[in-house]
């Protein structure tokens, strides 16, 4: 029996650090590692089912190639990687190299990843995504403000007199942030929550502010208008270090309580709360959602909250800021801010990136010059979590010639030609970063592949050899087969760093280099002027929008004045669920017990104009297509909304992103999930 160190992978805030006990080569237990202070309190459900997904019945194990029949067969590793090599050689030299798509999700995290751009390079290049299904408007919105993306350490936050959740549920999303949150109520601390549906996390505060979805920009401006008319701003931090104030106290003024009221469904005795509590409780810290920024209107929205910090001084000290996403541990990469989501102003050599992740399916069926031909997945599930899954689908099944690698039979996995079983964290070691914390952390390889489960790096490998790709080249980008080069190989990346190699990580999670505990404590913001941008005029040139924080209606918003509206007047919202990351984990007994069915959440009062009971069977659509669930009658759930966790596979009866139209938002070509109006009736 021994114990080893290693981390969660899967794209969450938490990133927990993790202990595991292995035995005879098996995982026997897992347990949180203390010394990642942000998450020492123990693993998630989802955590704690690592040890079933590994070892499920369900898992790939095999290469599988499609029968005629539409069914998969077992084949050889060897039979594989001819099919693949003759088909993906043959569509490159016919149509040239850009006429794959790799196609690679955020599902693992980890420097190893960095490996299959390099092979396609080797390959002679390809065609592949930009933007990101979870987070991109709010990066570019605070890079935009602040300069770059990074908060104060998690355990900071029970420093806060304020604890704003704006559009953010961590008692389900950051499990992990709830135990700082409650040191700071113990303290005396305030929180108030900004969402329309009571979650777990509303439960807490003092205030719930159910805001129309979509709307959170003008309530925000609204705020601010308040603030500034009544002098309790920091005037002294504005004049310091905020640049454009007046232009935003000028433009603010269009925002006062009535009309601020008449758009967000908030009434101006609310509103006026909202301030006086903003104003009286120094130092504060906001605290946003990935779903805050799945609007059509989220970049401008996020701009608009964190204008809130600036300009009661909440920036730079101990309990104060803006808590999205923290990059200090992200300095492998060119990652610090958000520029490397966006596609290339010039041609970028072999690599075509062409394809808009938000807008998957219809650029894949775009694309010219030349057109796609086949398509590599990995590490992603765009069938299920790509908006407007009826194109992806068009797309996906236009192709020539389809490679998925992945654990399971996911609904992408059931599109491909080949399918190729993907390694779990626990057979590969890799070294990954975070966005919550700033630790960095190994996640050390422990047992051994399960049948005949070979590492990404090890197919790409054997495919180069197979496709006599040039052996010193391949031999530059790509490690041999075995531990020994996988470590090699991360020994090189971590060579910059004289803190950091694979023997101290073994023996515990280590803060990134020149990681700061109070973000912004020097008060020094790497923005074109050096402060706090409220006017920017790259928000402009770049993306076409108002140099100021603006508030524009989503692009979808039902309502009885829009045509949409009166077809479609729900407003469908798409949150994540503890239960699952996006579309992962809900195919485990352990999980489905607790989870075991797709619901649409409905207000009473939606429900019975409708005729809706509780459980019964409905329809939500919309033009775009149809699911059909389980009504959840649901008091927390602000009227006029329905709500569905996202992540049901089709093959399971989910799929709610048939409903999702293909739509960017304003900054960062992130995915408007939350923009969608639908209707219900019974079945």
């Amino acid at each position: 029996m021994s114990v080893h160190t290693t981390a969660c992978p899967r794209n969450c805030y938490s990133t927990c650090g993790m202990r595991v006990t292995v035995e005879e080569g098996k995982l026997r237990l897992l347990e949180s590692h203390p010394e990642n202070r942000a998450t020492s309190e123990g693993l998630c459900l989802k955590g704690q089912s690592y040890i079933e997904r590994v070892y499920s019945a369900d898992r790939i194990l095999h290469p599988l190639r499609r029968t005629k029949e539409g069914g998969f067969e077992r084949i050889t590793w060897h039979q594989a990687f001819v099919v693949m090599s003759e088909r993906l050689g043959n569509i490159r030299d016919q149509y040239g190299p850009q006429s794959l798509l790799f196609y690679a999700g955020s599902g693992t995290k980890g420097l190893m990843n960095d490996i299959a751009l390099d092979f396609w390079r080797l390959f002679g290049g390809c065609t592949t995504t930009y933007g990101d299904l979870c987070w991109p408007a709010g990066l570019e919105a605070t890079r935009l403000t602040l300069g770059d993306n990074r908060h104060s350490t998690p355990e900071d936050l029970a420093n806060a007199n304020l604890i704003l959740f704006w559009g953010k549920n961590p008692a389900e999303t950051n499990i992990h942030q709830m135990r700082f949150v409650e040191q700071a109520l113990d303290r005396g601390a305030r929180m108030i929550v900004i969402d329309p549906r009571r979650t777990q996390t509303a439960e807490a505060a003092e205030l719930l502010v159910q805001v129309e979805p979509g709307t959170d920009g003008a309530l925000a401006l609204g705020i601010a208008h308040l603030l500034i008319r009544d002098g309790t701003i920091d005037h002294d931090f504005v004049s310091r270090h905020v640049r454009g104030f007046e232009e935003f106290a000028e433009m603010v003024q269009e925002y006062p309580p009535d009309r601020v009221a008449a758009i967000t469904d908030v009434t101006e005795s609310v509103l006026q709360r909202l301030a006086e509590v903003i104003a009286t409780s120094s130092p504060w810290s906001l605290c946003s959602g990935f779903g805050m920024q799945r609007y059509t209107n989220s970049g401008q929205t996020m701009r608009a909250l964190i204008a809130l910090l600036a300009i009661t001084g909440n920036l730079g000290k101990p309990g104060a800021g803006w808590i999205y996403a923290n990059l200090q541990s992200h300095v492998f990469h060119s990652m610090k801010d958000p520029l490397a989501l966006f596609p290339p102003e010039e041609a970028s050599g072999p690599i075509r990136v062409s394809v808009s992740t938000a807008l998957l399916g219809r650029h894949m069926l775009e694309q010219r010059d030349p057109p796609l031909k086949a398509a590599w997945i990995e590490r992603g599930n765009p069938v299920t979590q790509n908006p407007d899954t009826h194109r992806v689908l068009e797309a996906l099944r236009a192709l020539e010639f389809r490679v998925v690698v992945d654990q399971f039979m996911t609904d992408t996995a059931l599109e491909a030609d080949i399918v190729l079983p993907a390694k779990t964290f626990f057979e590969q070691t890799d070294v990954i970063n975070a966005y919550w914390h700033s630790y960095i952390q190994i996640k050390d390889k422990l047992i051994e592949p399960p049948g005949e489960v070979k590492p990404e790096s090890e197919i790409y490998y054997h495919l180069g050899k197979s496709m006599g790709l040039d052996p010193a080249a391949l031999a530059a980008s790509v490690p041999e087969p075995g531990d020994a080069a996988v470590e090699a190989y991360l020994e090189r990346r971590l060579e910059p760093f004289p803190e950091l190699d694979l023997k101290r990580l073994r023996q515990g999670p280590v803060l990134a280099p020149g990681a700061e505990t109070v973000a912004w404590a020097d008060l020094q913001f790497p923005t074109p002027s050096g402060k706090v941008e409220l006017l920017s005029e790259e928000a402009e040139t770049r993306w076409g929008l108002a140099q100021l924080p603006s508030f524009s209606e989503p692009m979808e918003a039902p309502g009885p004045e829009e045509s949409a509206g009166k077809r479609f007047p729900l407003h469908l919202l798409t949150p994540n669920t503890k239960d699952r990351i996006h579309s992962q984990f809900n195919n485990l007994p352990s999980i489905r017990k607790l989870n075991p069915k797709t619901l649409v959440h409905i207000h009473p009062e939606d429900a019975r104009a409708r005729g809706i009971q509780n459980s019964s069977r409905v329809r939500l659509f919309n033009e775009r297509g149809s699911v059909e669930l389980e009504a959840q009658l649901d008091y927390g759930l602000k009227p006029g909304c329905v709500s569905v966790t996202n992540g049901w596979w089709l093959s399971e009866g989910g799929g709610i992103n048939q409903l999702s139209a293909a739509r960017e938002t304003d900054m960062a070509h992130g995915a408007a999930f939350h923009d969608n109006a639908v209707e219900v009736e019974t079945l």
